[in-house]
């Protein structure tokens, strides 16, 4: 592929002897992988039956590499949220936040949603994980991921991290920044972004992520964790960047990232001033492992700042909605929501545990979007058919993937099936998969418009 001169320079420069085995990288074809999800199923088990031939990617544990021929992307299992298709070293930057069960965790700049599905898998849908992404198209993106991975902790926002700055003073355990950068690490994958490259890009680049992280540390509480990471190799957005924040902010700490399966150090002679604690950030270079790059900082905040002082969400729902929603809970569930249950117009929603008064922010979801009330009827949302176990539902109507069926659900065709049991879960090999209403003998198709297979 072509590669931008300025690019090429540059990277002779920093790289001198290894750049030859560098930029024979860019002659091969990019590196696949996908990142199973534990909500539903137990990773290494499913790897072994999977329908792909798939190997494990050795930094992350629910994560593997897939052969170029294959198609993942385009199997019923992707629609039913058993993995994500991510870029392999992408996975790498979750793994070194870590978020435990029940805490409080922000991922900045989150879309389309790779590393806030594996944050939110991690947590094991405990706790607040809060999803922000600035822009309007991209936010969908992110919204529909998570969904589809049956998220329940999370909440998805499309606001500046000035805004969540403003609202949010030192509330989170734990912040992922996953900056926006010039993507030299996506040269392989995206041809258009090496011609959108340029060292003025570069730079100003790296303004914008001195801004956002301005945001981040400010949300951050004493003790907690902020990660940073970018998929490009420049020195100015990334030691550059780390070593600005830790000579801003001298109660950052910066953590060692464990080393493994090809990861390499960060580059002290890259900074300013030689700092020799950029040995504990972590980068991941194309020639030395499978994968397209990425560098990961990783940070403890040591001061004490000033409690959040915000209010708790309330519950909002009017009772007739959620009479209506416990009235389907009876008819079609072996399972009970609780939680704080509020409504955005006929949408009837539960809140994340613990979750802070949302006001005046822009919300785009707000934990699990159990199903709408329409002329005193509850109509269930795809999203609570994803974060249920096929045994939570008292009525299942079990596809193959392998059958035909299962592509003319997946269309928004109806089923004949002789039956008429009311609300049914249709799941895919014993996965959840979609809503279905079974009336004389036919189930009515209640998978998403927008998402059917065209």
């Amino acid at each position: 592929m072509r590669l931008p001169e300025a690019f090429v320079a540059k990277m002779k420069k920093l790289l001198d002897e290894e750049a030859d085995e560098f930029f024979a990288v860019y002659e091969n074809e990019k590196i696949n992988g996908l990142r199973v999800n534990p909500l539903k199923t137990d990773p290494g088990a499913w790897a072994k039956t999977a329908p792909f031939s798939l190997s494990p990617v050795p930094f992350c544990p629910t994560g593997f590499y897939y052969e170029p021929d294959e198609q993942p992307g385009k199997h019923p299992y992707h629609t039913a949220g058993l993995y994500y298709i991510q870029e392999p070293s992408a996975m790498a930057v979750a793994e070194a936040l870590r978020p435990a069960p029940g805490e409080r965790v922000l991922d900045l700049c989150a879309a389309p949603g790779g590393k806030t599905t594996q944050l939110g898998a991690m947590m094991e849908n405990k706790g607040l994980l809060v999803a922000n992404e600035i822009h309007p198209k991209r936010v969908k993106a992110l919204a529909e991921n998570v969904e589809r991975f049956g998220l329940t902790n999370t909440v998805v926002v499309n606001e500046t991290p000035e805004a969540l700055a403003e609202q949010f003073p030192g509330f989170f355990d734990k912040i992922l920044v996953d900056a926006p950068c010039s993507g030299e690490g996506m040269f392989r994958k995206d041809e258009e972004a090496a011609s959108f490259w340029s060292p003025a890009y570069v730079e100003e680049c790296a303004a914008r992520q001195r801004r956002i992280l301005e945001s981040a540390y400010a949300m951050l509480k004493e003790g907690g964790i902020l990660v940073y990471s970018t998929c490009t190799f420049s020195p100015e957005e990334n030691e550059q960047t780390i070593e600005w924040l830790l000579e801003t902010y001298e109660d950052l700490q910066l953590l060692p990232i464990a080393k493994i399966g090809g990861i390499e150090p960060g580059r002290p002679e890259w900074t300013k001033t030689n700092r020799s604690d950029l040995v504990h950030a972590a980068r991941l270079w194309p020639h030395r492992l499978k994968g397209e790059g990425h560098f990961v900082a990783k940070l403890q905040k040591q001061r004490p700042t000033s409690p959040w002082r915000g209010r708790w969400a309330k519950s909002s729902a009017p009772k007739a909605a959620i009479r209506l929603y416990r009235q389907f809970e009876q008819e079609a569930l072996r399972t009970e929501r609780d939680g704080t249950f509020v409504s955005f117009g006929a949408h009837l929603t539960v809140l994340p545990e613990r979750c802070p008064d949302l006001s005046g922010l822009k919300i785009v979801r707000a934990g699990l979007h159990l199903g709408d009330v329409k002329k005193e009827r509850f109509e269930p949302n795809h999203a609570l058919a994803l974060a249920l176990r096929t045994e939570e539902a008292k009525h299942v109507l079990d596809l193959s993937s392998a059958s035909r069926e299962i592509v003319q659900y997946w269309r928004g065709e109806t089923l004949s099936t002789g039956g008429d049991r009311g609300w049914l879960l249709v799941a895919v090999d014993g996965f959840p998969f979609a809503w279905g209403k079974e009336v004389k003998g036919t189930v009515k198709n209640f998978y998403p418009k927008g998402l059917r297979l065209i």
